[in-house]
């Protein structure tokens, strides 16, 4: 499913690849502001797609980036893009591998960040094994830093967020067949079928802490980076509820640091 989606991210406006050849800066504001300075670092991405995230950190200061995704021809094109902007493996290298296998998998045994962005924890089955593989890759002194759809968004309603139809603590594998891709909802696919994993916020801070990295903060953040919602307003270059709806988390971010 996502090797199909990959050419339709590539071409697509939602991804607006030349633009971010122009600009290779992707980045939420408060993830900037939240990381802090990356001059000099080196910076995991798991689970990087095409990479303009983690080549965003490039742009940043990072002296060295590493994204790591499974399907391939995403990985190939986070190749060509960095090679676009001037960027060798030396300094932005991807890598084409399952997640839980990172540790193997990754051209070094540790980095000073470990980043995991938006979209990404649902696709996986098993939140305490993606924890201790991702908290291993920290170097001592560094941290992981994770940005996520808020869970509590997954129990409601689609028209307006303000009902409770989905159960938070469902823990099946959710299989969906739909055509299309969030970049493209009209884009015609052939393999439609995925499988998804909802995990409470307490499931993932805990595995988190079970590790042995200090949880450092944990933000909720009420903006969303797609309609969500159908009654979403953009303002300020994010999704959000109308002014006078009552406000929600839509997005969490943490850090986790290693002593």
């Amino acid at each position: 499913m996502w090797d199909e989606r990959v050419p339709v991210h590539v071409a697509g406006q939602y991804y607006d690849l030349d633009g971010f050849r122009a600009h290779p800066d992707v980045l939420r504001g408060f993830e900037t502001a939240e990381v802090g300075d990356v001059t000099g670092r080196t910076l995991l991405h798991l689970q990087c797609h095409i990479g303009t995230d983690t080549l965003s950190w490039v742009h940043r200061g990072a002296a060295r980036v590493v994204g790591l995704d499974f399907s391939a021809p995403a990985v190939e094109a986070a190749r060509s893009l960095a090679a676009d902007l001037g960027h060798g493996p030396e300094r932005a290298a991807f890598v084409t591998g399952d997640v839980y296998d990172a540790a193997a998998t990754v051209p070094e045994p540790s980095y000073d960040i470990v980043y995991t962005g938006l979209g990404a924890l649902c696709w996986l089955p098993d939140i305490r094994r993606w924890a201790r593989t991702a908290a291993s890759l920290v170097a001592p002194g560094g941290f992981l830093y994770l940005a996520e759809f808020h869970p509590i968004t997954e129990s409601l309603d689609d028209a307006t967020g303000t009902r409770i139809v989905r159960d938070y603590f469902a823990r099946d594998a959710q299989v969906w067949d739909e055509p299309g891709t969030y970049a493209d909802l009209n884009a015609p696919t052939v393999h439609n079928r995925s499988v998804q994993w909802q995990h409470t916020l307490g499931d993932v801070v805990s595995a988190l802490a079970a590790t042995g990295l200090r949880i450092e903060f944990l933000h909720e953040h009420d903006v969303s980076l797609f309609p969500r919602f159908e009654n979403f307003e953009v303002r300020d270059g994010y999704h959000r509820f109308p002014a006078d709806h009552p406000r929600i988390p839509l997005i969490y971010s943490l850090k986790a640091s290693k002593g």
